[in-house]
């Protein structure tokens, strides 16, 4: 069984840094790791993936230059959140996929989520 926990969340100002841990059991069966985000109001956001048995990464394009996605171990993904704007406030959920032949920018590709970790960025 594959179980996500996420952890690191704040509350910090703009400009601010913050990195999130994705601590993922059971990922001898899983092809992709992913961030996403979800804001009050609004549809759950790609923030980046990484092919997680190769190492090839992916951003949104609201988080290039900003954020950082590392692997730690066969068990542990990060993300690394600098220069934190207003805009970024939102729950942060990692996600897992056992399927090789998906998209990793989509939500619908990860059948297995965390419980989500809130970030607040105050202006």
């Amino acid at each position: 069984q594959v179980q996500l926990v996420e952890s690191g969340g704040g509350l910090v100002q703009a400009g601010d840094s913050l990195r999130l841990s994705c601590r993922c059991s059971n990922t001898f069966s899983i092809y992709h790791m992913g961030w996403f985000r979800q804001a009050p109001g609004k549809e759950r956001e790609f923030v980046g993936a990484m092919r997680w048995s190769i190492g090839t990464i992916y951003y949104g394009d609201s988080v290039k230059g900003r954020f950082t996605i590392s692997k730690v171990d066969e068990n542990t993904m990060y993300l690394q959140m600098n220069s934190l704007k207003p805009e970024d406030t939102a729950v942060y959920y990692c996600a897992a996929s056992p399927i090789w032949g998906v998209s990793v920018f989509s939500a619908t590709s990860y059948p297995h989520w965390g419980q989500g970790a809130q970030v607040t960025v105050s202006s």
